[in-house]
């Protein structure tokens, strides 16, 4: 007989965490906490996808948030088609079983062109005179009304950026509970992102990571009593947790300086050039995917990023074999910071040469993930004022830029992406029913568990890298 089940990928989740967090903790007392035991790169698309089918990057392909598209030459972050994960997903190993098991994906990553009964995911409109406006994206196309019409539109502006905050993941609980109560999916994947911002901003020990994190809490406890009064399972998960984050290192630039990255200007602007430079990294907070053109310079890269203070390791074909990463899609080399560092994406050396999408929220034009997208540029005077004239200005149909982020990366405060060093900082699982309890379980048993929590297989088929409760 199968189960409801709901599962909620809360970001940041940890231990360090659930002592601010007591809805959520209360799962555990109807069922229990393990420990997660994550993927290298600890960061949402790697994770997700391991999550999702019980595979590591080396077969599902989901090497980090981004790659270089060898095949494209362009460096891609953040795309949303499912078709780029490999391997069997979760409600496909369902179906075998019950082949009308019903499922609905509220806002977990690689959504577009899932093979699901209800789809919701951000998407922004965009305009053909430069304007970005809220939306979201859901199938069928007719949940989207259903959804907007109560909820208004995907509050996209606090999704991401430096105004990022509880509204947007408000806006997602109604959503999941809204599509819970009217469609009745078998399982309800539902992606929780508010505890990635604070942490980010101001650090996971600040008081207002613990202030956020209590707000979220609040939010998420009338949702976690209504699944459970209506006979739901329900989890909560984590893809990472967030670490102190005290230096930003350039390694573009490094490679720059090296003789190996190349550059073409335009308009006074530099723009990286993947097609002629011999080396070149993919940033992605503390993982590096480092793309060699020539394998005969592939020792001496290695060789320059392993003196680069704040890199803790540099993977090789071997290296990155042991952690699953060895894919096509992967860089010849990976870089792996040390605990308090990450690695940015800048690639010029004087800021007047900077692209203008540097001192912008641009997550789709950037060659590599930039967190000061979540701050303020205190060097801006009356920033906000200035940000709120430009958004005017749009309003008024005129073309318009605003310059929000900073250039300087020391405002970062918390950072993820190698595995963590401290149980209290990382990742958990929680779930409503004891019956699969264990003390930890690895991020490839997930799809296990959930299968054996939603009633579709027997606790004999299943076996668990972590240890029994």
């Amino acid at each position: 007989m199968t189960c409801r089940l709901v599962v909620l990928d809360i970001v940041g989740l940890t231990p360090r965490m659930l002592r601010h967090m007591p809805a959520v903790a209360a799962l555990a007392e109807h069922g229990f906490q393990a420990r997660l035991g994550t993927v290298l790169p600890a960061v949402t698309c790697s994770v997700q996808s391991t999550l999702l089918t019980g595979a590591l990057p080396r077969e599902h392909g989901i090497v980090g948030n981004g790659w270089y598209f060898r095949d494209l030459g362009e460096v891609l972050l953040w795309r949303q088609h499912n078709g780029l994960v490999g391997g069997e997903k979760l409600w496909q190993t369902a179906r075998r079983t019950d082949p009308d098991y019903k499922v609905a994906n509220i806002c977990w990553w690689y959504a577009m062109g899932a093979d699901v009964d209800l789809t919701v995911t951000p998407r922004p409109v965009y305009y053909s005179d430069g304007r970005k406006e809220p939306d979201c994206y859901t199938c069928p196309p007719s949940l989207h009304d259903e959804l907007t019409s109560r909820l208004g539109p995907f509050p996209l502006f606090t999704y991401w950026g430096p105004n990022a905050g509880l509204p947007s993941s408000r806006w997602i609980l109604a959503a999941a509970r809204q599509v819970f109560d009217e469609h009745s999916p078998d399982l309800t994947l539902v992606y929780v992102p508010h505890l990635d911002y604070e942490t980010q901003r101001t650090g996971p020990d600040s008081p207002r990571t613990a202030r956020e994190a209590r707000a979220l809490d609040a939010a998420l406890r009338p949702l976690l009593d209504h699944f459970l009064r209506e006979g739901a399972t329900v989890v909560a998960l984590s893809e990472y947790g967030i670490t102190p984050a005290r230096r930003p290192v350039d390694i573009n630039r490094a490679l720059r300086r090296a003789g190996l990255l190349e550059v073409y200007t335009q308009d006074g602007m530099e723009y990286l050039d993947p097609w002629t430079s011999r080396a070149f990294a993919v940033a992605d907070h503390q993982i590096a995917h480092v793309y060699v053109g020539d394998r005969a310079d592939v020792h001496d890269t290695a060789g320059l990023l392993a003196e680069l203070p704040g890199v803790a390791d540099v993977l090789d074909e071997a290296g990155k074999a042991s952690y699953g990463l060895d894919h096509e899609r992967s860089g010849e080399l990976v870089a792996v910071a040390e605990p308090d560092a990450w690695f940015t994406y800048y690639y010029w050396l004087d800021n007047a040469r900077a692209p203008d999408f540097a001192r912008q929220v641009e997550i789709h034009r950037k060659p590599g993930y930039d967190p000061a997208e979540l701050l303020y540029d205190p060097d801006v005077p009356a920033i906000k004022l200035r940000a709120a004239a430009q958004v005017a200005r749009k309003k008024a149909g005129l073309r318009y830029r605003i310059r929000t982020v900073p250039l300087n990366p020391s405002g970062v405060r918390g950072t993820h992406g190698r595995l963590p060093s401290d149980p209290a900082d990382a990742p958990v699982f929680l779930c409503s029913d004891p019956a699969a309890a264990c003390l930890e379980v690895d991020a490839t048993d997930v799809k296990k568990l959930l299968l054996r929590l939603a009633g579709l297989v027997g606790s004999a088929t299943l076996e668990f890298g972590g240890p029994r409760a």
